[in-house]
């Protein structure tokens, strides 16, 4: 007697195309397990047990969503449960997990962290750019997440806005072309390769040109607010970026927590079906920023039934799911949401799932753990720091500087806190000061390369290093570092931007004990400098380089080329805030940036 060969369903058969394979399951599931799909659920939130029990479709780590282990072991473990947990439902639908990767993998210690977008906006490389998604979505692959909350694709059009670091650019031009480089880099070739993982440009749309003072928010000003402008300014200056990642092969766009004239965008029609998918031809899955769809109304079931019908394919609930499920259960019954729009949400979903692979490959590859802070990814972040890197003045050829020079005195509480030179979105949603991830400060990288003595002092009191006579000793150079505290999200936002006088005071005390002086500026946006500028020989712009300060010592000391040009216009004074606000002239032009 023959053996029989059991027949797979079409849906488990790998040679046939996604959408044929999808069409195939969605045939087979019911509304619970539909529905399931359709929630995206904050890893805390939720036992690994409920993922089989509801169908789950989707698992988050937010900013500082970490595993109580937090090291590659540690999140390959947990995303592997939660994956195990979905594998036990009737289907076997695997979950995709997501985190918010927006400059490495930085809510993983241990990750490499490269310069923020607003840093490789200054460097215009594209080939850089992707090279840096590559290892990002490299080291993500490692700990088994394949879905990256990035590249953010928003213009910035006012820098008091606490998201300024996360956009590559005031010009859309220039957000567009790094926008799709940064896609690429993390999608490549194709997404059922293990190494890729699925991009999810953002935010959908005009988040970076709301008005000061339109927040709903509590605690915000202009983040989450109003985009107050006429569609024609939206297809002019928001719409383009999305238009070419759409064409490039986007498969997930997530959706902005911001309004247009009043109506958010979670609930809105016209921008989320008639344009994205419509218009554009957008037929992957449309994602809920985090409580997006609570935001839509007051009355949470007008919320979700407007939003699901607006467009929204997948929410971010991310805590209370069973509130969400049993609402979209009752607003099927009463037919407030059709089924047909279940069905198109899911089959996106399901699609996108085959594309990637996970049907065939859920689970982690310990193989591939040493790609996390390898040496390889640390070169390149050191690469895209160099490169970032703005030089705003330089008087009497003070940069670069000698690496035999006798004495250099460094100051600044910048100069030696890996959190402060990465900023937000590292380990902390808000990031954090500290040694809170391995790394090199720029005192370190300093020290590696200078074969003169360099003396630090965070406050700039350098009145215990003598000469040889005994007297006070003048430095041949100082070095300032005036840095933001870590800040993300509309935490950051703020119209207070001047320099401040401690530092001013900083940069005071460095002068009068040194014959040449260098500030350095770590910061998420440009500074208003002007009363100030001519307290120092050389001005650096360095932005959120990172863990790699060893790319700020290599062009400070002249191993590498100052190559980067603001990516913002640098405003002379607040009143030339917002974007076109004053026609006065500005400290610096977009594009402003010494070459040496």
């Amino acid at each position: 007697m023959k053996k029989q060969i059991p027949i797979l369903p079409p849906f488990l058969v790998t040679n046939l195309a996604p959408a044929e394979r999808a069409a195939d399951l969605l045939a087979r599931m019911t509304l619970e397990e539909k529905i399931g799909q359709m929630t995206l659920v904050e890893k805390w939130s939720i036992e690994s047990d409920a993922v089989t029990q509801y169908f789950i479709g989707g698992v988050l780590s937010g900013g500082g969503g970490t595993p109580a282990r937090n090291t590659v072991e540690g999140w390959a473990e947990i995303v592997d449960n939660f994956q195990k947990a979905a594998l036990k439902t009737r289907l076997k639908i695997p979950i995709i997990y997501g985190v918010d990767a927006v400059h490495g993998h930085g809510n993983l210690k241990g990750a490499v962290i490269f310069p923020h977008n607003i840093g490789l906006g200054a460097a215009r490389d594209p080939d850089l750019v992707r090279r840096v998604a590559k290892a990002t979505a490299a080291e993500m692959a490692a700990t088994g997440i394949r879905w990256n909350y990035a590249p953010t694709i928003s213009v910035g059009r006012d820098i008091r806005w606490g998201r300024t670091y996360e956009v590559f650019s005031e010009n859309m031009d220039l957000v567009t072309q790094l926008g799709v480089a940064y896609f690429e880099g993390l999608q490549g070739n194709s997404l059922s390769d293990y190494m890729s993982v699925l991009a999810t440009p953002k935010h959908y749309i005009g988040d970076g040109g709301t008005l000061w003072g339109s927040s709903k928010h509590s605690t915000y000003i202009i983040d989450v607010g109003d985009l107050q402008v006429d569609e024609a300014i939206i297809r002019a200056l928001h719409l383009p970026p999305f238009r070419k990642v759409v064409e490039a092969g986007a498969k997930s766009i997530m959706i902005s927590l911001c309004s247009w004239n009043g109506t958010k965008m979670h609930g809105h029609r016209y921008l989320l079906t008639e344009i994205l998918k419509n218009e554009l031809g957008f037929d992957g899955f449309v994602v809920s920023d985090w409580e997006g769809i609570n935001q839509v109304d007051s009355d949470y079931y007008t919320a979700v039934v407007t939003a699901i019908n607006a467009g929204i394919d997948m929410n971010m609930v991310p805590t209370d799911y069973e509130k969400f499920i049993d609402m979209m259960k009752s607003a099927v019954q009463k037919g407030d949401i059709s089924e047909e729009r279940i069905d198109d949400a899911v089959k996106r979903i399901l699609i996108v799932k085959f594309s990637m692979g996970l049907f065939e490959q859920p689970f982690s590859k310990p193989d591939l753990f040493n790609l996390v802070g390898s040496k390889k990814h640390r070169l390149l972040a050191r690469e895209a720091v160099a490169k970032s890197i703005v030089l705003l003045k330089n008087d009497n050829n003070v940069l670069p500087i000698s690496k035999d020079t006798p004495l250099i005195f460094l100051a600044g509480e910048g100069a030696d806190d890996i959190g402060i030179q990465c900023g937000g979105w590292t380990i902390e949603w808000q990031g954090a000061t500290g040694a809170i991830i391995p790394g090199t400060t720029l005192k370190e990288a300093f020290n590696n390369v200078a074969s003169g003595q360099i003396q630090y002092n965070r406050s700039g009191n350098f009145d215990n290093i003598l000469d040889k006579n005994g007297q006070p000793a003048t430095a041949d150079v100082g070095i300032v570092v005036v840095s933001e505290k870590p800040y993300a999200e509309g935490m950051g936002d703020s119209d207070k931007l001047v320099l401040g006088q401690t530092d001013a005071d900083l940069i005071g005390r460095v002068r009068e004990r040194s014959r040449k002086v260098v500030v350095i500026i770590i910061s998420g946006r440009p500074l208003v400098i002007t009363d100030y500028i001519n307290m120092a020989d050389a001005w650096v712009a360095a932005w959120l380089p990172g863990t790699e300060g060893q790319g700020i010592a290599d062009v400070i000391f002249g191993d590498a080329p100052f190559t980067g040009k603001t990516p913002f216009t640098w405003p002379a004074s607040m009143d030339q805030i917002p974007l076109g606000k004053s026609d006065g002239e500005p400290l610096f032009l977009f594009g402003h940036g010494i070459k040496k």
